[in-house]
């Protein structure tokens, strides 16, 4: 008979998102991480910082565990999409290492409550959440900027794949790959 635990199950989840998208920093110079590659300005570093703020919020703030350093949002006194790119005044490293700090305070949250436990979210609506909410939430959103995390590597420097080494795409070379662009776009163009 197979054991489950449910909470382990979420948590090892939201871990790999985790550092899928740490990695997509790995190699690249301060330019890279910092610089937007889509006209709504998503960088690399600022997918980063926000996912900071949102781990903050969903297991510190809404279960009484302010964690020390961010601030969040949702506050009101932050500038626009502050959370969402780097000031040349803020580090790799350090928004890197305030990163792993919400994880670790995170994961305290998480030991420390059952899965049902009840929490507030900060802010207009105040709405109740379940940390199985709270953990589902931020699997979804960590996967997603994951997700933009691995379309702007690839503008970058072509890199691709869930993790290195084990890049979870379908087999290829640049040539390849330069193939089925091109059959792409000549249907995208007939079409």
């Amino acid at each position: 008979m197979t054991v489950t635990d449910p909470k382990h199950d979420l948590q090892t989840y939201l871990q790999d998102a985790r550092d899928v998208l740490l990695w997509k920093l790995e190699g690249l110079s301060e330019y890279d991480v910092r610089r937007p590659l889509t006209p709504t300005g998503t960088n690399l570093l600022g997918l980063v910082k926000h996912l900071t703020g949102a781990e903050a919020l969903y297991f510190g703030a809404t279960y009484g565990r302010p964690f020390d350093g961010t601030r969040l949002w949702i506050t009101g006194d932050a500038e626009p999409n502050a959370d969402l790119w780097a000031r040349p005044d803020e580090s790799r490293q350090d928004i890197v290492g305030r990163y792993r700090a919400a994880w670790a305070h995170s994961d305290e949250t998480i030991a420390s409550l059952p899965l049902d436990a009840v929490g507030r979210i900060p802010g207009d609506t105040g709405r109740e959440v379940t940390l199985h909410h709270s953990l589902t939430h931020m699997i979804a959103e960590t996967q997603r900027h994951a997700g933009h995390a691995d379309i702007v590597r690839e503008l970058i420097d072509g890199a691709t794949g869930q993790r290195p080494g084990g890049t979870n795409m379908a087999p290829g070379d640049r040539a390849a790959w330069a193939a089925h662009r091109e059959r792409v776009q000549r249907a995208a163009e007939e079409a």
